[in-house]
């Protein structure tokens, strides 16, 4: 009983301070060329390396893809693709957190440039599209609608309903 109560603790305290879920842990994959329900590092003949959860032969659940530009992704997978919450950075700085969609920027996110520049809003296809705000790095700040990548308007102020 003492080891049970002891084991039932560790697991609280992993899950708590470090993050890892014992009870959801996928075991190491023991076959290379068919990966699946599985864990696995994989290094490519380029260099790339992804570690990382594998259902079906694909990348899916959560992984870290590193490129061998310096390119990495941390966050979930689905079929292959970038699908979930995730963070793309660049080597040059430029990162973006927040939603993916079919391997594309879909949905809420914060795309900050090497530049100081930052977007805080909706994307859809990799483009800022939809209610968001732009801030240059010299404080000007663009806030509205925008569609395939591009500013289109202020957002009106919604109407006080109070009558004069």
């Amino acid at each position: 009983m003492r080891n049970l109560t002891l084991t039932f603790f560790l697991a609280i305290v992993l899950h708590l301070v470090v993050g890892v879920d014992v009870a959801n842990a996928l075991p190491q994959c023991s076959n290379s060329s068919y990966r699946h329900n599985c864990e696995d590092t994989v290094t490519f003949a380029n260099g790339d390396k992804y570690v990382g959860a594998f259902k079906d032969n694909k990348k899916h659940g959560q992984g870290t893809y590193t490129w061998a530009n310096g390119d990495k992704y941390v966050g979930a997978y689905k079929d292959n693709k970038f699908h979930g919450q995730g963070t793309y950075t660049y080597p040059d700085g430029e990162k973006y957190v927040g939603a993916f969609k079919d391997g594309k920027r879909n949905g809420q996110g914060t795309y900050t440039y090497s530049n100081g520049h930052k977007y805080v809003g909706a994307n859809k296809d990799n483009k800022r599209n939809g209610q968001g705000t732009y801030t240059h790095a010299d404080g000007r700040i663009k806030e509205g609608i925008f569609e395939a990548g591009k500013f289109l308007y202020a957002q009106k102020a919604p109407a006080s309903g109070k009558s004069i």
